[in-house]
Protein backbone atom coordinates (compact mmCIF):
# COMPACT_ATOMS: atom_id res chain seq x y z
CA UNK A 1 0.00 0.00 0.00
CA UNK A 2 1.34 3.38 -1.00
CA UNK A 3 0.60 6.75 0.58
CA UNK A 4 0.57 10.19 -0.93
CA UNK A 5 -0.19 13.58 0.60
CA UNK A 6 -1.48 16.48 -1.46
CA UNK A 7 -1.86 19.92 0.04
CA UNK A 8 -5.11 21.74 -0.74
CA UNK A 9 -5.49 25.04 1.19
CA UNK A 10 -9.25 25.18 0.49
CA UNK A 11 -9.86 22.02 2.61
CA UNK A 12 -10.52 22.58 6.30
CA UNK A 13 -7.54 21.16 8.27
CA UNK A 14 -9.94 19.88 10.96
CA UNK A 15 -12.01 17.97 8.39
CA UNK A 16 -9.61 16.42 5.85
CA UNK A 17 -10.88 14.65 2.74
CA UNK A 18 -9.54 11.12 2.37
CA UNK A 19 -9.80 9.37 -0.99
CA UNK A 20 -8.91 5.70 -1.42
CA UNK A 21 -7.93 4.75 -4.96
CA UNK A 22 -7.72 1.10 -5.97
CA UNK A 23 -8.63 -1.19 -8.85
CA UNK A 24 -11.44 -2.75 -6.78
CA UNK A 25 -12.85 -2.67 -3.27
CA UNK A 26 -10.97 -5.81 -2.26
CA UNK A 27 -7.76 -6.74 -0.45
CA UNK A 28 -6.77 -4.13 2.13
CA UNK A 29 -9.39 -1.58 1.02
CA UNK A 30 -12.26 -2.82 3.28
CA UNK A 31 -9.91 -2.95 6.29
CA UNK A 32 -8.69 0.56 5.53
CA UNK A 33 -12.26 1.84 5.20
CA UNK A 34 -13.19 0.28 8.54
CA UNK A 35 -10.13 1.76 10.20
CA UNK A 36 -10.89 5.23 8.86
CA UNK A 37 -14.52 4.99 9.95
CA UNK A 38 -13.41 4.19 13.48
CA UNK A 39 -10.56 6.70 13.61
CA UNK A 40 -12.59 9.54 15.08
CA UNK A 41 -14.77 7.38 17.29
CA UNK A 42 -13.77 7.57 20.92
CA UNK A 43 -13.62 3.91 21.89
CA UNK A 44 -14.98 3.30 25.35
CA UNK A 45 -14.09 -0.36 25.27
CA UNK A 46 -17.74 -1.32 25.71
CA UNK A 47 -20.28 -2.18 23.01
CA UNK A 48 -23.99 -2.28 23.88
CA UNK A 49 -25.68 -5.36 22.39
CA UNK A 50 -29.47 -5.48 22.09
CA UNK A 51 -30.92 -8.91 22.82
CA UNK A 52 -34.65 -9.77 22.70
CA UNK A 53 -35.12 -9.04 26.40
CA UNK A 54 -32.32 -6.67 27.47
CA UNK A 55 -29.38 -4.46 26.54
CA UNK A 56 -26.07 -6.15 27.39
CA UNK A 57 -22.83 -4.19 27.80
CA UNK A 58 -19.95 -6.23 26.37
CA UNK A 59 -16.31 -5.32 26.95
CA UNK A 60 -14.61 -5.45 23.55
CA UNK A 61 -11.46 -7.13 24.88
CA UNK A 62 -13.57 -10.06 26.17
CA UNK A 63 -14.98 -10.88 22.70
CA UNK A 64 -13.28 -14.04 21.44
CA UNK A 65 -15.14 -14.52 18.16
CA UNK A 66 -18.31 -13.53 16.35
CA UNK A 67 -20.31 -15.55 13.84
CA UNK A 68 -23.66 -15.67 12.11
CA UNK A 69 -25.79 -18.72 12.97
CA UNK A 70 -29.37 -19.09 11.70
CA UNK A 71 -29.91 -15.35 11.17
CA UNK A 72 -28.53 -14.50 14.61
CA UNK A 73 -25.21 -12.83 15.39
CA UNK A 74 -23.48 -14.87 18.12
CA UNK A 75 -20.81 -13.20 20.22
CA UNK A 76 -18.56 -15.62 22.06
CA UNK A 77 -16.90 -13.87 24.98
CA UNK A 78 -14.62 -15.11 27.72
CA UNK A 79 -17.63 -15.39 30.03
CA UNK A 80 -20.78 -15.93 27.98
CA UNK A 81 -22.41 -16.22 24.57
CA UNK A 82 -24.70 -13.38 23.52
CA UNK A 83 -27.09 -13.51 20.57
CA UNK A 84 -28.55 -10.53 18.73
CA UNK A 85 -30.27 -9.72 15.46
CA UNK A 86 -27.48 -7.68 13.88
CA UNK A 87 -25.47 -8.12 10.71
CA UNK A 88 -21.82 -9.03 10.77
CA UNK A 89 -20.95 -6.03 8.58
CA UNK A 90 -22.72 -3.57 10.90
CA UNK A 91 -21.14 -5.14 13.98
CA UNK A 92 -17.66 -4.92 12.44
CA UNK A 93 -18.18 -1.19 11.88
CA UNK A 94 -18.94 -0.74 15.57
CA UNK A 95 -15.73 -2.42 16.72
CA UNK A 96 -12.93 -0.10 17.85
CA UNK A 97 -9.33 -0.93 17.10
CA UNK A 98 -7.77 -3.40 14.74
CA UNK A 99 -7.56 -6.63 16.74
CA UNK A 100 -10.50 -8.20 14.89
CA UNK A 101 -10.12 -9.92 11.53
CA UNK A 102 -12.76 -11.44 9.28
CA UNK A 103 -12.05 -15.13 8.71
CA UNK A 104 -15.11 -16.18 6.73
CA UNK A 105 -18.21 -14.74 5.14
CA UNK A 106 -19.98 -15.47 8.42
CA UNK A 107 -17.38 -14.83 11.12
CA UNK A 108 -14.55 -12.88 12.63
CA UNK A 109 -12.15 -13.40 15.49
CA UNK A 110 -10.18 -11.37 17.99
CA UNK A 111 -6.44 -11.81 17.36
CA UNK A 112 -5.77 -11.19 21.08
CA UNK A 113 -7.53 -14.51 21.84
CA UNK A 114 -5.96 -16.57 19.03
CA UNK A 115 -4.04 -19.55 20.45
CA UNK A 116 -3.18 -21.54 17.31
CA UNK A 117 -4.10 -22.34 13.73
CA UNK A 118 -4.52 -25.82 12.34
CA UNK A 119 -4.69 -26.93 8.72
CA UNK A 120 -8.09 -28.16 7.70
CA UNK A 121 -9.40 -29.55 4.43
CA UNK A 122 -9.32 -27.83 1.01
CA UNK A 123 -6.97 -25.03 2.06
CA UNK A 124 -9.15 -23.95 4.98
CA UNK A 125 -7.85 -23.59 8.52
CA UNK A 126 -9.27 -23.91 12.01
CA UNK A 127 -8.48 -21.20 14.54
CA UNK A 128 -8.23 -22.32 18.16
CA UNK A 129 -9.14 -19.45 20.45
CA UNK A 130 -9.46 -18.81 24.18
CA UNK A 131 -11.96 -20.97 26.10
CA UNK A 132 -11.54 -23.73 23.47
CA UNK A 133 -13.64 -21.74 20.98
CA UNK A 134 -12.98 -22.84 17.40
CA UNK A 135 -13.53 -20.77 14.27
CA UNK A 136 -13.30 -21.89 10.67
CA UNK A 137 -11.02 -19.79 8.48
CA UNK A 138 -12.12 -20.12 4.87
CA UNK A 139 -9.37 -20.23 2.26
CA UNK A 140 -10.54 -16.92 0.80
CA UNK A 141 -9.58 -15.20 4.10
CA UNK A 142 -6.42 -17.19 4.99
CA UNK A 143 -4.09 -14.80 3.13
CA UNK A 144 -5.54 -11.74 4.90
CA UNK A 145 -5.23 -13.48 8.29
CA UNK A 146 -1.60 -14.35 7.58
CA UNK A 147 -0.88 -10.73 6.62
CA UNK A 148 -2.45 -9.50 9.84
CA UNK A 149 -0.26 -11.97 11.76
CA UNK A 150 2.83 -10.71 9.93
CA UNK A 151 3.47 -14.03 8.18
Amino acid sequence: MRQQFEEHPEIDPDDPLIVIQAAAETGQVPDLETYLAQFQASPTGIIPIKTPDRLVMIKVQTIVSVEIQANLLCLYTTGETVQTRDTLRHFMQRLPGTTFVQVSKHGLLNLDHLRSLEDSFSGNMTAILANQVKADVSRKYVKNLMQRLGI
